[in-house]
């Protein structure tokens, strides 16, 4: 039994050697595409709105609605599907994934009411996503790499930039040309090619153990085998000292905050723009220029992350970027300082998605980086998220302004940027 499971062991380090490129580059590269496909897609709902609006004369609140109930579905599955990856090959869960989202996106081409909105975008694309989005893609690419995990990572993360860049002007398109219920046909059909391409070629493996090798393609010592050849875990994942750790709530507060402001930011920064005097398609066109600015960051904070001592440190530049951002959007009058405030808060806001699986995956370990880096989306973007509009629109209407709810979000997030230096490394770190 011995001699067979080192037999294996040996031939798959042999699949996975073979040729140039560590498997793990493939899981990244997998990732990069899906996360653009899958944010792209959702991101590009704003595109649909207004023909839904002119078909049925639906509330913009009735419609905006089903946002809401995506963002939802979104954080509650990722606590599910983060449990599973750390249990299953991560193909099952983003194939399976990837076609709910599908149905989501082909069953909201045919709505002729509200409800029937909710069940399709809201709920299955929400839920959808949530198997095929940073939680299954982090979290894979977490398992194969340590010393390149934040790089690694970031450039994975990149996509979700690159999607928002791509996907909302192709939506558009084809809106405009064939119709909203042909545009949610089409990108159903592209998120469903591409993504189980994607998850039935690279990502199939979950463990580098599991092929005789160490985090980032290194070999086992040639006098040393796989301890574990049937699966390739150290032990059982168990939630259970995480929930008891301190530093698990410190990083879901810091997270928390920081959504909430991402979110309200996205929503309104547009109406307080134009309320500025500033034009309604330059205003809309720094969104794109804050998803660009945060791929860069993605990159960047990536790469930081595997070259200073703790990446706590570059989480709390993010979120002081972010912070100076929210003050240039405060003092916003033209277009030029609304770039600034893009500038800033992109960049900063870029290190959201390389850092905070870092950060679990450095305190809490490779093996329960799914199922936590799934609870703590729910807090941040179920909870958090979904306060964000909220709150924003609640201090509108209180002040017919905005300029209090960017101060408060500057000092949440300055806040948050000292808050996070607290984080305490595993006792053997020092």
């Amino acid at each position: 039994m011995l001699k067979t499971n080192k037999i294996y062991s040996q031939r798959a380090m042999n699949i996975h050697r073979s040729g140039p490129v560590f498997w793990g580059w493939y899981v990244v590269f997998s990732s990069f595409v899906m996360l653009t496909v899958i944010y792209g897609a959702r991101y590009s709902f704003g595109v649909f709105v207004k023909p839904m609006f002119a078909e049925y004369n639906w509330p913009m609140t009735v419609i905006s609605l089903a946002a809401s109930i995506n963002l939802l579905m979104y954080a509650s599955g990722g606590v599910f599907s983060g449990w599973l990856l750390d249990r299953v090959a991560p193909k099952w869960i983003t194939t399976v994934s990837v076609l709910l989202t599908t149905a989501g996106f082909i069953a909201a081409s045919f709505v002729k009411s509200p409800l029937g909105l909710y069940l399709s975008y809201g709920v299955l694309v929400g839920i959808g996503s949530a198997g095929s989005g940073t939680v299954a893609c982090t979290a894979s690419i977490g398992k194969w790499f340590l010393k390149k995990r934040g790089i690694a990572i970031g450039i994975a993360a990149m996509g979700i930039g690159l999607g928002t860049l791509i996907m909302a002007p192709l939506a558009g398109y084809i809106v405009k040309s064939f119709g909203w219920r042909v545009g949610f046909l089409c990108i159903g059909a592209l998120t469903c090619v591409v993504g189980i391409v994607m998850s039935q070629i690279f990502m199939g493996r979950d463990h580098p153990e599991r092929y005789g090798l160490q985090p980032d393609g290194e070999a086992l010592p040639p006098n040393q085998s796989n301890p574990h050849p049937h699966d390739g875990t150290v032990e059982k994942p168990s939630l259970k000292p995480i929930l008891a750790d301190p530093r698990f709530w410190l990083l879901v507060v810091c997270n928390m905050f920081a959504v909430m402001t991402v979110m309200m930011t996205f929503v309104h920064q547009v109406a307080y723009a134009t309320n500025n005097g500033i034009d309604k398609l330059e205003a809309a066109a720094t969104l794109g220029f804050i998803g660009m600015m945060g791929s860069g960051g993605k990159f960047f904070f990536g790469w930081l992350c595997d070259r200073i001592r703790d990446a706590k440190y570059s989480a709390a530049l993010g979120f002081l970027l972010m912070a100076v951002g929210m003050f240039l959007l405060y003092r916003t009058t033209n277009v030029f300082m609304l770039y600034g405030f893009a500038l800033f808060y992109g960049f900063g806001y870029g290190s959201l998605a390389p850092v905070t699986p870092y950060l679990i995956s450095d305190r809490f370990g490779r093996q329960v980086l799914g199922a936590t880096y799934g609870l703590l989306t729910f807090f941040a973007t179920g909870i958090g998220g979904a306060l964000g509009p909220i709150i924003g629109g609640f201090i509108f209407d209180k002040t017919g302004s905005y300029k209090s709810g960017w101060i408060m979000n500057a000092v949440f997030l300055l806040i948050i940027s000292l808050l996070i230096l607290a984080l305490k490394p595993n006792p053997k770190e020092g």
